[in-house]
């Protein structure tokens, strides 16, 4: 049997970029199932959601919102704590990073960890890591549940409307265009990692981005979802996988099999359903290793280490 390579150290290949206008004043920077970042254009400045992986890639994304608008990139808003999507902050040079206080508290309590579980996991989406500038990348603003930033006349709602991906998990919404950024509590054709997820939580979350009735919706990863349409198909796709995988997972556990049994039945369920989605066969172990320790003695997700990372994946793929 071969090994499969750890993680996604051996995807090399290059994605092609979409720079998406929802409106006049919402962008979505996709690529092909790579972290995406959105961008909000107001009157006098602009915030950006989620900064790519390095200060390098950024730069990226300023040369498209330079070919839209010459204000100032004032804020950065981390929709959660994973260091593909917070490193590349600096690039930007913002005058605040925004976040809520449930990230904070992550970063503070893993926050290391995770950016040297994330580096060794996925290279290529740390293009010229060594620009990331030593240690983290700390909010300067914090918030509880909600808060408005205001874009000259442009209200823009930071809600965090329940755990899921992470248990800080925000969105941005501009409730007058209904455009929402989701940050990786929705994917769009890409498997949801969950290493660090509420399962048992998740699916309510995402009744509570619905409830909103978003006409457009920028993911975590995959296309921007243009129409209330696309919107209700990557809301029930995301749905759909962290459900079944929590009914497959919870099974497997009262039967009384161990993590390797419920990994491998786990992963032949879902592989014909969801199998063609980006990073499938990264995320599953990670998300059924977690998925199971929620359906037994662990509440909140453990950190991952790059250590605990490679002894999972050597249990569960070796």
């Amino acid at each position: 049997m071969n090994t499969k390579a750890f993680a996604s150290q051996a995807d090399l290949e290059e994605k092609q970029v979409s720079f998406t206008k929802l409106s006049d004043n919402a962008y979505a920077y996709t690529a092909e199932g790579d972290p995406n970042t959105g961008v909000i254009v107001g009157d006098d400045a602009v915030m950006v959601i989620d900064t790519q992986a390095t200060p390098v890639m950024a730069q990226d994304v300023i040369r498209r919102i330079r070919e839209v608008t010459d204000k100032p990139i004032k804020y950065v808003v981390l929709s959660h704590y994973h260091a593909v999507r917070v490193l590349g902050a600096s690039g930007y040079a913002p005058e605040h990073i925004i976040a809520s206080r449930d990230t904070y508290d992550l970063i503070v309590e893993r926050g290391e960890q995770d950016k040297a579980s994330e580096i060794g996991r996925f290279p290529r989406l740390f293009r010229n890591v060594e620009s990331v500038p030593a240690g983290l990348t700390w909010p300067t603003i914090t918030f509880s549940g909600r808060m408005s930033i205001w874009l000259g006349k442009l209200e823009v709602q930071l809600i965090q409307l329940g755990r899921g991906h992470t248990k800080g998990d925000t969105v941005a919404w501009l409730p007058e265009q209904k455009i929402l950024f989701s940050g990786d509590l929705v994917e769009f054709d890409a498997t949801p990692y969950a290493g660090d997820a509420y399962f048992q939580d998740w699916p309510q979350t995402l009744d509570n981005i619905a409830a909103l009735q978003p006409r457009a919706l920028v993911p975590g990863r995959g296309a921007a979802l243009t129409t209330p349409e696309q919107v209700a198909a990557g809301l029930a796709g995301t749905r759909a996988f962290v459900s079944d995988m929590w009914a497959q997972v919870k099974a497997g556990v009262a039967a009384g099999q161990a993590l390797n049994a419920v990994y491998k039945a786990t992963y032949a369920a879902l592989k014909p359903k969801y199998g063609h989605w980006v990073i499938f066969d990264h995320c599953l172990p990670f998300d059924v290793t977690r998925c199971y320790d929620e359906a037994t003695n662990h509440v909140d997700p453990r950190v991952w280490t790059a250590e605990r990372d490679r002894q999972m994946w050597q249990t569960l793929e070796g």
